[in-house]
């Protein structure tokens, strides 16, 4: 894939944590949840009939995914929860619960209504289908 073709507007990592990037508190406006925003780890495919994207989201079910396009801004958000499982208490966590958040934006046109979207063992998989090719519409003018 062209670089010229998907841009990503992730912000720079304020600090890391276990590896992973984590955004700085008040970057992305007014949070009102005190925990790191993590940048997920991405691959992008393109194919003959669109893009496919596959974005590491550990611990974030589909009922926490939030992902909307806009003028060609694609982004991605997910929410995880803290509670460990049930009848277990946490005793040493390397991991830190946090919220997943990441911004691209796509210079191919994308047929909005066609993206298809899944969540399996941690990785958000996204089909965003191009658009075909713009139809010359003539425009009939009439006489005043």
């Amino acid at each position: 894939m062209a670089d010229n073709q998907v841009r990503t507007q992730q912000r720079q990592p304020a600090t890391a944590q276990g590896g992973q990037e984590v955004a700085a508190p008040g970057e992305a406006g007014e949070r009102t949840r005190t925990r790191p925003v993590y940048t997920p780890r991405t691959d992008i495919f393109e194919t003959d009939d669109g893009l496919v994207i596959l974005a590491d989201i550990p611990g974030v079910s589909a009922d926490g995914v939030d992902v909307t396009l806009e003028r060609n801004v694609l982004t991605i958000r997910g929410r995880t929860e803290d509670s460990p499982p049930q009848g277990f208490s946490p005793v040493y966590l390397e991991y830190q619960p946090g919220d997943y958040e990441r911004v691209f934006t796509l210079s191919e046109d994308i047929e909005a209504e066609r993206i298809e979207a899944s969540v399996k063992d941690g990785v958000l998989r996204l089909f965003l289908p191009k658009a075909g090719p713009a139809q010359t519409k003539r425009i009939q003018v009439r006489a005043s």
